[in-house]
C-alpha cells in the first residue's frame, strides 16, 4: 500500500547503519512509526524530512501486514528556521512533540490535535514565547484527548480559562497579578494531570513553566477521567 498525507516529526532514532526511525504525526493516520532510508550516507536525499517537528508532506510505503512504513519521497512545508535558532523556542517546540509523543496513541487520527500542533509551532515560529504558551498548550491538547474540564478548577477566572483555551498562544501575555496567581494554577491543573497520565516525566516539562505550580492549595485534589476518544 502507498498513501502520501501530512505529518510533524515528533521523535526520530538512528537505526542501523544509515537509516532513521522516526514518529510522526499525521493528519489522516494519527501517529504513526516509518523508517526513513539512507539518511546517513552522502546521497541520502530524505534526511530534511526526518529532522524533529520538520512538517512535510511524506510518501509512505507500507509492506501487505506489515506495521512499519517506509518513507519513499516527500515535500518539505515547513522547518521553522526561526525556530531552530533561539534556545527557548527550541526547548518548547522539543516539548509539545513530547507531549504529542507520550499523550497520543498510535493510529488513532485527530485533525484537530494536528491542527494544534501545527499552529502552536507556526506561532513560535513567528512570535515570542510566553509564560502562558506551555500551560495553554497543554490544556488544549487534554481536552481533545478526552481529559480537559469542562468548567474552570481552583477558582480560576472563568474569562481566564477560556482564554487560555481558545486565544492566539502568542496574545496570551499577563502582566496582573490576578492573572499571574490563575496562570500558576493552570501551570499547576497541568503538572498534575502529568503526574497521573504518564508512568515516567517528560524530559523536557523543567523550565516550561509547569513545574512553578503552587504549593499550597487547599483544594481536593483532581482527577482526570477520559470523557471521549479521538
Amino acid at each position: 500500500m502507498i498513501f502520501t498525507d501530512s505529518g510533524i516529526v515528533l521523535f526520530r532514532q538512528e537505526f542501523r547503519e544509515a537509516d532513521r526511525i522516526i514518529s510522526l504525526y499525521t493528519r489522516h493516520h494519527g501517529r504513526i512509526h516509518l523508517r526513513v532510508p539512507g539518511v546517513s550516507r552522502p546521497t541520502g536525499k530524505l534526511k530534511a524530512l526526518s529532522e524533529i517537528f520538520t512538517h512535510a508532506d511524506y510518501r509512505v510505503y507500507v509492506k501487505r501486514g506489515g506495521t512499519l512504513g517506509t518513507v519513499t519521497g516527500g515535500k518539505l512545508q515547513r522547518v521553522f528556521p526561526n525556530i531552530r535558532q533561539n534556545l527557548k523556542k527550541t526547548s518548547l517546540a522539543l516539548h509539545f512533540c513530547e507531549l504529542f509523543q507520550r499523550l497520543t496513541p498510535l493510529h488513532q487520527p485527530s485533525e484537530e490535535k494536528f491542527e494544534l500542533l501545527l499552529s502552536a509551532l507556526t506561532e513560535l515560529e513567528y512570535a515570542e514565547p510566553n509564560t502562558a504558551f506551555a500551560a495553554a498548550f497543554t490544556l488544549r491538547l487534554m481536552m481533545l484527548a478526552g481529559f480537559g474540564l469542562d468548567h474552570p478548577v481552583l477558582k480560576i477566572n472563568p474569562e481566564f480559562w477560556r482564554r487560555m483555551h481558545e486565544d492566539r498562544f502568542s496574545s496570551l501575555l499577563f502582566t496582573k497579578e490576578k492573572d499571574l496567581i490563575d496562570l500558576e494554577k493552570c501551570n499547576n491543573v497541568c503538572r498534575r494531570f502529568l503526574t497521573q497520565s504518564l508512568s515516567y516525566p517528560l524530559h523536557t516539562l523543567k523550565n516550561m513553566g509547569l513545574d512553578e505550580i503552587a504549593q499550597n492549595h487547599s483544594e481536593a485534589p483532581l482527577s482526570f477521567t477520559p470523557v471521549a476518544t479521538h
